[in-house]
């Protein structure tokens, strides 16, 4: 435990994830922390919840575990002995009627070999893919959206029926428009360098990277999983860290909107949320862009601009609980839905057989989840309740044969939950750190930066943290140790 209450005063702005690890990295570096959060409860798109009494996420379900940053916080807050792998990451992809094994052997949908997508392709789509060779080297520039390069290198039959419904789940976006550069870093690094996106492709599974924003190699000791989950729900790692953050001496405070920042001097800050008015040494801002921006308008007004024009998506969960026994065999662990093929739901997760904790907490009921919403499609996240769990029905019924009435069904919606990665999005994010890095004391971390992952977003706030504390020690040789 910290017992320092002397340190440089930092107040962090946003109690999701990011702003959580944020938190966290200040507190154990010494400095005085305070958490605001506007809302009621801790977490952002974190949510552990429960459905007939079966324990299950209501939000984001597992950890990118290829990247160091969301085990290694599950880890040092005492959840590692909690971290487990999927019971079974088979999945499928509901296309044209029917439900298709995931092919193997692509970067996020691209294939490296066109018999990767026998079956889920056409014979002509899959003929498309193996004339890629035969077209001369793309120059792609500074960036690039994927599907419309993914398009113009192997059909738009690859990006429809594999590429779009990838994507969909991680942006809920569309992949005509999305940053390559920004979703799939190591795919868009590949292509500048190799003549034809099959060869890019192969490299960047020799490579190793084979998801989106990989990093080599953090060591899971669960089996070298792609993902993990946490017994009782990724849900519970907000309320882990909040835990570790007030035993380092921080405070945090929820229904605590931040309505100002006052400039107190050359380095100094006011904090003003609701009728207080907080002095600090430091600000980190883990809002979301538009409250970042309106922020930032009277310090960095092109900052300000430029995060005010990040557009958001909406999406809701419905989370369905049935009686075991009244349900046909499933397969795997969920499957992806193609948007060309005009189904309401854009996925189905099998909680139950996804998930052992999730199974062993509810023996005798089946849970399962479906997602609706894509960017531009806002009406669809807010019909009413029941009219969701019976259009997510109706195509579990289509898709699986499912006929049985759940037990219970709750809907979550995540309104504006999802930042777009359009092309130009990193480009954005650096005009952004360097109009904010001219401001003394003044950092921003979170989802709209450098990616909508938890891993991404826990290393946004690192950096921001990272480089406060780094100030510090700059300006107070003293600052950052505990006593």
């Amino acid at each position: 435990m910290n017992a320092d209450t002397t340190g440089p005063h930092v107040v962090v702005a946003g109690g999701g994830i990011a702003g959580l690890a944020a938190a966290h990295r200040l507190a154990l570096a010494g400095h005085r922390v305070t958490l605001l959060e506007a809302g009621p409860r801790l977490g952002g798109k974190l949510l552990a919840g429960e459905i007939a009494g079966a324990p299950v996420d209501l939000g984001a379900e597992s950890l990118l575990a290829r990247r160091p940053e969301a085990v290694a916080l599950a880890r040092a807050v005492g959840l590692g002995d909690r971290l487990q792998a999927p019971v079974t990451t088979t999945a499928s992809v509901w296309s044209r009627g029917a439900l298709v094994p995931m092919p193997k052997g692509h970067v996020m949908g691209v294939p490296g070999d066109a018999h990767a997508v026998d079956g889920l392709l056409s014979e002509e789509g899959v003929r498309r893919i193996g004339r890629e060779g035969e077209l001369p080297p793309a120059d792609i520039g500074e960036d690039i959206a994927i599907g419309a390069y993914v398009a113009d290198r192997m059909g738009h039959e690859v990006v429809d029926r594999l590429v779009e419904p990838l994507l969909g789940g991680v942006y809920a976006g569309d992949a005509y428009r999305i940053s390559m550069r920004a979703a799939v870093p190591a795919l868009f690094e590949a292509a500048r360098r190799h003549p034809t996106l099959t060869a890019a492709v192969r490299a960047v599974q020799q490579a190793g990277a084979t998801v989106p924003a990989d990093a080599a190699g953090a060591a899971t000791g669960l089996g070298g999983s792609v993902f993990l989950g946490i017994e009782g729900g990724v849900g519970t790692l907000p309320g882990a860290v909040a835990d570790a953050i007030r035993a380092a001496g921080g405070t945090i405070l929820t229904d605590a909107p931040v309505t100002a920042l006052r400039r107190t001097g050359p380095t100094g800050w006011q904090v003003v949320s609701g009728d207080r008015v907080l002095t600090a040494d430091a600000v980190v801002l883990a809002t979301p862009a538009g409250p970042a921006a309106a922020l930032l308008a009277p310090h960095a007004p092109a900052a300000s601009a430029e995060l005010d024009a990040v557009a958001y998506a909406s999406m809701a969960l419905v989370t369905l609980a049935f009686r075991r026994s009244d349900l046909p065999a499933l397969p795997g662990s969920g499957f992806l839905v193609p948007p060309v093929d005009g189904h309401t739901i854009k996925a189905s997760t099998f909680s139950s057989q996804k998930w052992g904790w999730v199974a062993d907490g509810a023996p005798d009921l089946f849970v399962l989840r479906t997602s609706v919403g894509r960017h531009g499609e806002e009406e669809q996240v807010h019909r009413e309740d029941t009219d969701l769990v019976a259009a997510s029905l109706k195509d579990l019924a289509a898709a699986t044969g499912l006929a049985a009435r759940p037990v219970a069904a709750t809907v979550t919606r995540w309104t504006g939950g999802l930042p777009q990665y359009p092309v130009g999005h990193l480009d954005r994010v650096a005009r952004v750190r360097e109009a904010v890095a001219a401001l003394p004391g003044l950092r921003v971390a979170g989802a709209a930066y450098d990616g909508v992952g938890i891993p991404a977003c826990i290393a946004s706030a690192h950096r921001a943290a990272d480089e406060i504390i780094a100030t510090s020690k700059r300006t107070d040789p003293g600052a950052g140790h505990s006593r």
